[in-house]
């Protein structure tokens, strides 16, 4: 098939592919810059950035604004010619604050989910930055546009639709995943195309529909750009790669992954979760450990004192390669992962896979 290019406003990838975000320090400048370096867009995630700092149990606001200035930075000058995009947890504390600091930096994307930027336009305002929200239904996508063709005469620039498949946390209920139904990322690509049509024809523009979730191969990304995506995300299947920001012992926990590892988990987030299960995510769930947590207050939702533990912690602690005391999120495709490979050899395995194709 002829490969389309996404384009996004005045941004265009080359590769229909975006990096999907993943935090706390998995996709940071050195994946998101090869990524866009290989004609995809690169995302970094706006999860505790600067947890590496020397001052971040001190001062976590400044650490994380000052992380993530300097993995943008980084990014650009890494892949100057490449598209870089941040992933921002609408549910995270300082929100508003990393929207800001990625607007002064000159993003080229801001992606929001879990939870509906509601107040997103108002962020972005008189920059170049795009915004595109992160949703798991047609509904949801619909009272995105309303709002925002309302209160700011604005529509997002791109919109990701996430399926039940994808790793981390997911909009969806626990009974949704386990009886997925008519939740297949193919019927919630039609739903949202449906629910922004008329919002399209009202301002004469389109809105790319960017899905993602559980996508593994080429074969995966033909089917959902045939029933209308302009573009995928992917996140699971840049993890194993030599430029991932994660420990190797983090990236080695996805390939020995098998199909059973795969749990779904219930997250201080307040959303359920897919994760790879190990000692750790046992001992939390099945035996309540452990307790005295360190709340390091990143999210909105979250109680310390009801949580069984600190999800920051937890993921800082794997992304480090310390598996005993945290665990890796991941999509329902991470047992096809066998080895570690690089960000181009995946890119161009997609590529030559994707001109194998037939049209339809």
């Amino acid at each position: 098939m002829n490969i389309p290019e996404l384009k996004i406003g005045n941004l265009t990838a080359k590769m229909p592919i975006v990096q999907g975000g993943m935090g706390v320090g998995v996709s940071l400048s050195s994946l998101a810059s090869a990524v866009a370096n290989c004609g995809g867009i690169g995302v970094i995630s706006a999860v505790e950035p600067g947890f590496n700092l020397k001052d971040y149990y001190k001062n976590k606001f400044q650490s994380n604004i000052d992380g993530l200035t300097h993995h943008i930075r980084r990014a650009k000058e890494l892949a100057p010619d490449g598209i870089i995009g941040v992933n921002i947890m609408t549910a995270l504390t300082n929100f508003e604050d990393m929207v800001k600091v990625s607007v002064k930096e000159k993003i080229d994307i801001i992606f929001a989910g879990a939870g509906m930027p509601m107040k997103l336009p108002s962020l972005v305002k008189d920059s170049l930055t795009k915004i595109a929200p992160i949703v798991s239904s047609g509904k949801v996508a619909n009272l995105i546009c309303k709002q925002w063709d309302r209160k700011y005469n604005y529509l997002p620039d791109a919109i990701v639709v996430e399926g039940p498949e994808a790793g981390g946390h997911l909009g969806f209920s626990v009974d949704q995943l386990e009886n997925p139904g008519d939740f297949s990322l193919k019927s919630l690509v039609i739903e949202v195309l449906d629910a922004i049509k008329p919002f399209e024809e009202k301002f004469n523009k389109k809105i790319p529909v960017i899905a993602g979730g559980g996508l593994h191969d080429a074969a995966d990304i033909a089917e959902i750009l045939k029933a209308g995506a302009s573009g995928v995300q992917m996140a699971t299947r840049f993890v194993a790669t030599h430029e991932c920001d994660a420990d190797d012992a983090f990236k080695q926990a996805y390939v020995n992954a098998s199909k059973e590892d795969i749990t779904i988990i219930k997250s201080p987030v307040g959303m359920p979760g897919r994760a790879i299960r190990n000692n750790f995510v046992q001992d939390v769930y099945e035996n309540g450990k452990p307790k005295n947590i360190k709340c390091v207050n990143c999210l909105k939702p979250c109680n310390p004192k009801e949580t069984l533990y600190c999800i920051a912690d937890a993921l800082i602690q794997a992304q480090k390669g310390n598996l005993d005391k945290g665990f890796a999120f991941a999509g329902s495709q991470v047992h096809k992962i066998d080895k570690i490979v690089s960000v181009k050899e995946i890119m161009t395995e997609l590529k030559e896979g994707l001109e194998k194709i037939e049209e339809a």
